[in-house]
């Protein structure tokens, strides 16, 4: 399971495995790294201290085998944390009834049904850990360009936020890690937590959208067509378990819009071009305007829900019925914010490897 072209990642490990994480190829040598950043981008991502999410408790220490010598980067990086609270044996007797929203079926028509699928196995939300760490590090390498990041929870099944335009990205990330939802609104928190606590009572779950904002992007990153910054990222977003969809600046709204309403004015201040609307999300031909980078994330509800299903059982060769059981979270929207901003971390920092931005 690898992606990139100059910033080459290569996660591994499984749910219920003795461990998940990543490899990296391609950090430029001597560049200082801050574990400890690393380690708190981990913690964002863990359900530890949240009322709604899953019971589940993996404390998430990072271990970096090799590519930090005193605090700098050198040569191929990898690190990884242990899964210590693991339970097979819910797992183990839905073997043969593939869980509706899983990729169970599928998985054991391509690899067998000795696949190992405890927890999602390799297919599970768990893989994120090492789209964390390798998101780390590239915010870490794009920081000397003036490149910022921060993500939010839009939505939360029907409650969606109204996000003051004017708030710095500072004012944004605040106020979302105010609240077990990050949401920036805190009223309108507090109506996505209702939502969640609903959806737990009634052995269900729900989905939402994830915002991310990154500012300071230098102007002309990305690549025409197939490497553009939104293919890019697109790529990536897809590859984390539960996203259905992916919109840049006003995104579908754009079609319902004119020419003349989408398109961004330009305009000088303060010395350098800007556009006075963003509805391209900073993106212009696949490449950064060096406006505010925009991506909006859709996000299904968790599929392990405590409600009976229907499904088929594979040995039997009957339809069935299954009630999923284990520790999961009625909503994993709030702990994607941190792995969506990390899969735009990572896009970028390959992009600005391949232009030049960094060497």
């Amino acid at each position: 399971m690898r992606w990139g072209e100059r910033y080459r990642i290569s996660i591994f490990g499984s749910s219920h495995g003795p461990e998940v994480g990543v490899e990296i190829e391609g950090v430029p040598e001597g560049r200082p790294i801050d574990v400890s950043e690393i380690q708190g981008e981990l913690d964002r991502r863990r359900p530890i201290g949240r009322r709604l999410a899953t019971k589940r408790q993996e404390e998430d220490r990072l271990v970096v085998d090799r590519g930090i010598v005193h605090g700098r980067s050198r040569g191929t990086f990898r690190a990884h944390v242990a899964n210590e609270d693991v339970r097979r044996e819910p797992y183990d007797r839905l073997r043969a009834t593939p869980r509706p929203g899983h990729a169970d079926y599928p998985a054991r028509v391509r690899y067998g049904p000795e696949a190992d699928l405890s927890g999602g196995g390799i297919f599970s939300g768990r893989m994120t850990v090492g789209l964390v760490i390798a998101g780390a590090i590239g915010r870490q390498l794009l920081r000397p360009l003036g490149m910022e990041t921060v993500g939010f929870t839009r939505a939360i099944g029907p409650v969606e936020a109204l996000v003051p335009e004017e708030l710095s990205l500072a004012e944004l990330r605040a106020r979302a890690a105010s609240n077990e939802v990050a949401c920036p609104v805190p009223e309108t928190a507090m109506a996505m937590e209702e939502a969640i606590a609903a959806a737990r009572r009634d052995g269900d779950s729900v989905g939402g959208v994830v915002e991310v904002r990154i500012a300071g992007t230098p102007v002309g990153l990305g690549e025409p067509f197939f490497d553009s910054i939104e293919s890019a990222i697109a790529h990536l977003a897809f590859s984390v378990p539960a996203v259905k969809g992916i919109e840049f600046g006003a995104g579908f709204s754009g079609a319902r819009m004119r020419g003349s309403a989408h398109n961004d004015p330009f305009a000088w201040k303060d010395g350098r071009v800007v556009t006075l609307t963003n509805h391209a999300g900073g993106i212009l031909g696949g490449l950064a305007t060096g406006m505010p980078l925009v991506y909006r994330v859709a996000v299904k509800p968790t599929s392990s829900i405590a409600r009976p299903q229907r499904t088929v059982d594979l040995e039997r060769r009957v339809d069935t019925e299954i009630i999923v059981t284990g520790r999961h979270d009625p909503c994993i929207v709030p702990r994607a914010v941190v792995v969506l901003e990390s899969v735009g971390a990572i896009a970028l920092t390959d992009l600005a490897l391949a232009g030049g931005f960094l060497r």
